[in-house]
């Protein structure tokens, strides 16, 4: 689940959109691209701060959904990939929201992953405990110097 897409979808789901709602694609690339995700089950909003500031009980669904998923899906790649080292939180959500990264180590806490409360809502680079199993970081995202470094290393030959 991410602000406006819904990630995982099962292709079922689109061939009842056009069947059954008379939808082309350009109706289902806006509903998938712009309309989903936080947005989409909320119907409020597609920033997890004002979810997070908002009482209504569709922002504390639509965030108890996003972290189901990413709970689902941190398990899925840690059971296929026999355990992990560390759980990276990066963008927006990871490197703000101590709220979700909280919940997230917490659900986690079966890999040996065990949060440092004080760290995390001061938004540390390292959020888990001492005695933790797995180390759990906070990275800033830097796209647009990744991609400076990537074109200068092609122009350079």
């Amino acid at each position: 689940v991410m602000g406006t897409r819904p990630g995982s979808l099962d292709p079922g789901v689109l061939l009842f959109l056009m069947r059954e709602r008379g939808m082309d694609a350009a109706a289902l690339e806006d509903l998938l691209y712009k309309r989903s995700g936080l947005l989409g089950l909320s119907g409020l909003n597609a920033d997890m701060r004002a979810l997070e500031a908002s009482d209504d009980p569709r922002a504390r669904m639509a965030i108890d959904s996003f972290v189901y998923r990413l709970v689902q899906h941190t398990g899925a790649m840690a059971a296929a990939l026999g355990g992990v080292d560390a759980l990276v939180f990066t963008g927006g959500i990871g490197e703000h929201s101590a709220l979700v990264r909280a919940r997230v180590c917490t659900q986690l806490g079966w890999l040996g992953l065990a949060l440092d409360g004080p760290a995390n809502a001061a938004n540390h680079p390292r959020i888990s405990a001492p005695h933790s199993a797995i180390a759990a970081l906070v990275i800033p995202a830097d796209e647009e110097g990744v991609i400076a470094r990537h074109v200068l290393s092609v122009l350079r030959g």
